[in-house]
């Protein structure tokens, strides 16, 4: 992946993590920093299926989830399945759609199935659905409810590249490497293995509770007026999980979830008016509390 974006080695072990977390990632940045292109190089390393869908206002429901379709030779309602039946899903800008058709990710991105009239579909693992959103270009859009924030297991930014990136990237273009002919070097069974396996990492009773300890502190905070659900605990010890495997470690120290807390809280957190006046971020709020947060120590 890192063949395509250039000097992003942050971004890139962010969304590795989410895939093999189980989780979704959320990618927010301006137009062409690489947002699609990191979830296109994700997927074309993974021999998996993927699928991409552009939200616009006009996309139904039934245009991401599928539908069911009367058979006249059989006499009854067969169902065809819409673009999430994948094993990654790219939502292009996603805050493009009506509340209505944001929502038809709600169920699939928590459950892993879609009920289309009772009968539930369960779709492929794994499954990864990498969203984009453009935070500069506000017109003709819906912002993502809290609900559909939460389900997102991280929320991140690509950035602009240093200098040297850059200047690879145009030294690299037309002939340099693309998309299309990065190596698979998984398959989603190695994937569904490696999950299985990150799933099973040793997470101490200290660690437990540092992790519902930093997220208690949030619903505390006087500069946030929600703080992180259950749901966030849960997502941020998933995560803490996955680093800790990719690091060679059968267990989990704190500085996991320290490193992971911004990129796996944040965007769960809302700001009391009287902060954002102040222009605290925020992420600015949850660094000060694991900065007052005393991290446990090693017996």
């Amino acid at each position: 992946m890192e063949r395509i974006i250039r000097g992003k080695h942050e971004a890139i072990e962010l969304a590795l993590i989410c895939l093999f977390a189980e989780g979704h990632l959320l990618v927010e940045d301006v137009p062409g920093t690489g947002k699609t292109t990191l979830a296109r190089s994700l997927a074309a390393s993974v021999d998996a299926e993927w699928r991409r869908i552009q939200f616009t206002p006009d996309l139904l429901p039934s245009d991401i989830t599928g539908v069911s379709i009367f058979n006249q030779a059989h006499q009854k309602f067969e169902f065809h399945q819409g673009p999430v039946f994948a094993n990654i899903v790219l939502a292009d800008e996603i805050n493009r759609a009506s509340p209505k058709t944001q929502a038809a990710l709600l169920e699939v991105m928590e459950e892993r199935r879609v009920t289309v009239d009772a009968e539930p579909h369960p779709v492929p693992r794994p499954f990864l659905v990498v969203a984009t959103q453009n935070p500069v270009d506000m017109d003709g859009t819906y912002p993502l409810p809290e609900a559909q924030l939460d389900r997102f297991l991280m929320k991140i930014s690509v950035g602009y590249p240093d200098h040297a990136s850059e200047v690879e990237v145009l030294k690299g273009m037309p002939t340099g490497p693309q998309v299309e002919r990065l190596p698979v070097v998984a398959r989603s069974s190695d994937v569904a293995g490696m999950i299985d396996f990150a799933s099973r990492i040793h997470v101490a009773d200290p660690v437990y509770d540092y992790i519902v300890a930093v997220c208690a502190a949030t619903r505390t905070s006087p500069h946030l007026r929600l703080g992180a659900s259950p749901r966030g605990s849960l997502a941020l010890l998933r995560a803490a999980r996955v680093k800790a495997a990719a690091a060679g470690r059968h267990y989990v120290v704190p500085e996991d979830v320290k490193a992971l807390a911004v990129p796996v809280l944040a965007h769960r957190l809302i700001l009391t008016p009287e902060a954002e006046l102040r222009e605290v971020t925020a992420a600015a709020a949850l660094g000060e509390i694991l900065a007052g947060m005393p991290v446990p120590q090693a017996a």
